[in-house]
This record gives C-alpha cells, structure tokens and sequence, in this order.
C-alpha cells in the first residue's frame, strides 16, 4: 500500500518459481521468518525482515523480532534507531550508531548454526577476541547497536537474509563488505555458478576496517 509498483521479492515466493522483474528500479528484499532453526528452538533469535534496495545498495532496512520485542529501523544517511514492542505497541525510539573496535578487544558476533570452518579461520585472526552468539539477522543490529564489533561470515546466505539488517548498520555507521573490500551487493540476477539473489562471503563490522585490521 505504501510503495504501490515497486517489486517484492520475497524468499518463498521465489522458491515457489514467482520471481518478479527487479529490471533497473528500486525494490523490496523481504524473509517473513528469518532464523528458522532459532524458531524452531525457541530462543527468540528471529526476525522478520524487509529492505528496500536502490542502485545495488540497501536504503532502507526494518527487522523485528517479535518474541524478544525488538525492532530495529535504518536508512541509510539519516540514522538508526531502536524501540521495544510490548502488547503489540511500539515504544520510545532511541537512537543506535556503530562503534569503533580499534584500540580493544574485538566483541565477534556469529550464528549458532551456521559457524564454519572458514569464518572460526577468519576468527582466529583476532587474538584475545570476545565471542558472542546470536541468530538471524540480529548479528547485524547487535553490531549496528554497539554490543558487538564483528560479524564475519564465510558461509553461503541469501539476500533477503541480510538486507535489512545490512541497511540498518549501515545507517548506524557500520559497513558490510566482501572479501575484497568493496560493499556488498543486491540484486545479483543470472550469477555464473550461483543462484539468482545469493550472497558471497563478507565481514560485517562497526565503524573501523577489519579486512586491514585482521593480521593475525
């Protein structure tokens, strides 16, 4: 009702076959149910997430969880905030901002569920770093939030899984990169050797550099 015209690409319907044209325009990257095993579990680490992308970049990201009362909001060049959802009511917003991590003890966020090889590797490069878990796309808004430093994973996601979540640290200051250091991108269509809409690796971090910085 909102954004009349502009696509939504969503995760089930794509795995239903309805991909709908994204062509040069802005649209929407939404996952109804993020965090399927933390669901599954019980431990509240869902979200539900929706991004709106421009140009390749996420503009506008808004990630809810509802079980824990959370709800997180960024656009890109105005900021992010927080607010906690009680009775289906929203709360008092208060504003969010990345911090930076240079001159102490990295606090590393990862998946319970999806930690590979690879990212515990690119772990390793920062000796004597805090490890904390968490699920879904709340990686992002704990380090969008201060609580974290570094979120790295190394492992395969889908781009409804991050855009939200990505537009919101990013609003906060953060960055989300790929391994070489450019921004990650959406709307990623006809991938040679991947799907349509799949990400590659990338670092998710505070407002500093981890890609320079981990030299372990």
């Amino acid at each position: 009702r909102i954004a009349p015209g502009v696509p939504v690409v969503a995760e089930e319907s794509v795995a239903a076959g309805h991909v709908p044209e994204t062509g040069a325009g802005p649209f929407f990257l939404v996952d109804p149910l993020d965090g399927t095993k933390e669901f599954l579990s019980r431990n509240g680490d869902f979200t539900v997430n929706i991004g709106l992308i421009a140009d390749g970049q996420p503009r506008l990201g808004v990630v809810y969880a509802p079980a824990i009362g959370e709800l997180y909001v960024g656009v890109v060049g105005q900021g992010a905030r927080r607010a906690t959802v009680e009775d289906g009511r929203v709360g008092a917003w208060k504003p969010i901002r990345a911090q930076a991590a240079a001159n102490r003890r990295v606090r590393v966020i990862a998946s319970r569920s999806h930690l590979s090889e690879e990212t515990r590797a690119f772990i390793e490069k920062f000796p004597g770093s805090e490890f904390v878990s968490a699920g879904s796309s709340l990686k992002f808004c704990r380090v969008a939030s201060g609580e974290a430093d570094l979120y790295p994973r190394l492992s395969r996601t889908m781009e409804w899984d991050t855009a939200a979540a990505d537009a919101v640290l990013r609003a906060a200051g953060g960055h989300v990169l790929s391994l070489d250091g450019t921004p990650l991108r959406y709307g990623k269509r006809r991938q040679a050797g991947d799907s349509d809409f799949a990400n590659g690796w990338f670092v998710a971090s505070g407002d500093w550099d981890p890609l320079a910085l981990g030299t372990g």
